[in-house]
């Protein structure tokens, strides 16, 4: 007779072929019920619905999100797909968002449907679905990203609300720089007469520096017997130079981001030092802090069912806590890498202090902070030496965060972007706010994001002669709060202001930090 562990094991597998599918989120036909039971009683499902359940890492503690946001997109591709097949579309101010690159978790997506029922189906976390019972566009209007059935660019922009481009100004903004000509917009404008939304578009256009699209739009509507009177639906005019050739829309985005959000953080931040001329005093500074600086380092793991987890558990060796002797041997490789890193950021900032630009030499270098701070996982095998290759190869997602970072062609898009914006811009306050706000934005990395975005934060700190600053393991909440804000709201004010208090009591000499006895590194 087999035993529980046996059993489980057994149930494991069966979910084990749904997970190498691709499939997380599960309908209740695809387990039987005694598997469901099993897997939901240890932990390794969670129902979102009746009838649908999630796949989770056995460890992820009741009432965390990150499964969650990590599978919602899919979750909601599969159930519409069974619920509506072909009948529905995202609302167009969803569509739009999405093709500007926003992939943020809604707290409700709009459905239209012919089969919708014009109510709401709650979901985990305080997330819905909203089904409005509608006929569709054109089917030429609507395409498929991910398995989500949304409209087209053009046509998101041709029907999305006008508030869209005061609430969501950077999304519509990066959407209109993807449209490379008049032709993608015009068609949708006259088949459906469209006039009003042609005037209002041919302002945004010309608003985003598009001017021979707006023209082509005003001259070609008239043309067609449409009285066409254009106006600006933005709020402010845009002073960057955006570009209409990027096939990524992220460039423009980040763009928009840097514009927007780097006078908020010079309101709230106090005046840079200007480089220290005592160089080694300076540096002396940056070695003192370094225990307390490398104490209060975070990381974020995710997890999945392996073979080994279900070899594990049909041995009976399986424990929700991991080995013990595994988990001390992975934080002292992980305390080793950090000292490694650190030495290769104390050796960029001495090359800023000589006057080298900051963007510049992060750029060159940040790629060598990130093989120090692993290299010893990988010397002892506890990480492949294929990890250490650079950017990632993967989507990868934040703990219970609903901002869902670039995906992998992306990153090579939004990368040498960052760098290059950090080498123009005058502000260091503005350097290391954004520097590392929009470094985890991308995150760039599978592992370690969060740490290389701090060692970033005090490089960008020490080009204006403002102290290595240490974010509290107390504050943890504020600091991903406040991140969090930046990354799904655009509100960038709370993470300034949290980084500018940090900086202050700083520059006052007040420690912000301390050594607990009763926390182990």
């Amino acid at each position: 007779m087999a035993t529980p562990s046996e059993k489980l094991a057994e149930s494991l597998e069966a979910l084990k072929e749904l997970q190498d599918k691709g499939i997380m989120a599960i309908k209740a036909s695809e387990l039987s019920r005694v598997y469901r039971e099993r897997l939901f009683k240890n932990g390794f499902l969670s129902e979102v619905m009746k009838g649908w359940y999630l796949s989770v890492p056995s460890s992820e503690q009741q009432g965390d999100s990150t499964s969650w946001y990590a599978s919602y997109w899919h979750f909601c591709a599969r159930y519409l797909a069974d619920r509506y097949g072909k009948t529905y579309c995202i609302s167009p101010e969803q569509s739009l968002q999405i093709h500007s690159g926003n992939w943020t978790v809604p707290q409700q997506l709009i459905i239209r449907s012919t089969q919708g029922v014009n109510s709401q189906t709650p979901l985990p976390h305080n997330t819905s679905l909203f089904s409005i019972k509608s006929p569709l566009v054109k089917s030429a209007e609507i395409q498929e990203i991910n398995g989500i059935r949304m409209l087209t660019l053009p046509s998101s922009l041709v029907h999305c609300s006008p508030t869209m481009f005061i609430k969501s100004a950077t999304d519509v903004r990066t959407a209109l720089t993807m449209i490379s000509n008049s032709s993608e917009i015009l068609k949708t404008l006259l088949d459906g007469g469209h006039s009003t939304v042609a005037g209002r578009l041919a302002g945004a256009f010309r608003n985003v520096g598009q001017d021979r699209v707006a023209d082509d739009i005003v001259r070609t509507m008239k043309t067609a017997g449409y009285d066409i009177r254009e106006t600006d639906p933005f709020e402010t005019k845009t002073q960057i130079a955006l570009s209409s050739r990027e096939k990524s829309p992220y460039v423009n985005r980040i763009k928009l981001m840097w514009h927007t959000m780097r006078e908020i953080i010079v309101k709230h931040f106090p005046k840079a030092p200007g480089l220290p001329e005592d160089h080694a005093r300076y540096m002396k500074m940056v070695e003192d802090i370094y225990v307390t600086d490398a104490y209060h380092s975070l990381s974020i793991e995710q997890y999945k069912v392996t073979p080994e987890l279900i070899e594990r558990v049909k041995i009976g060796k399986w424990d929700t806590q991991k080995n013990k002797e595994d988990k001390q041997q992975r934080d002292a490789m992980a305390a080793r890498g950090y000292w490694q890193a650190t030495q290769k950021v104390r050796g960029s900032i001495k090359k800023i202090l000589k006057g080298e630009n900051s963007g510049k030499v992060t750029d060159f270098e940040h790629g060598i902070w990130y093989e120090e701070l692993f290299a010893p996982s990988v010397a002892v095998g506890l990480l492949k030496p294929s990890d250490l290759a650079g950017y990632r190869n993967g989507q990868v997602y934040i703990s219970q965060s609903k901002h869902v970072p670039l995906n992998v062609d992306a990153v090579r898009d939004a990368m040498p972007l960052l760098f290059e914006l950090l080498s123009n811009e005058t502000e260091a306050s503005v350097r290391a706010v954004l520097g590392h706000f929009i470094f985890v934005y991308i995150h760039p990395y599978m592992d370690g994001n969060g740490r290389m975005g701090r060692f970033l934060l005090n490089v960008m700190l020490a080009s204006g002669g403002y102290p290595w600053t240490v974010i509290p393991v107390e504050e943890r909440k504020a600091y991903m709060q406040a991140l969090e804000k930046a990354s799904v709201e655009q509100n960038i004010e709370p993470f300034a202001k949290f980084l500018a208090h940090l900086v202050n009591q700083g520059l006052k000499g007040k420690p912000v930090a301390k050594i607990s006895v009763n926390r182990k590194f």
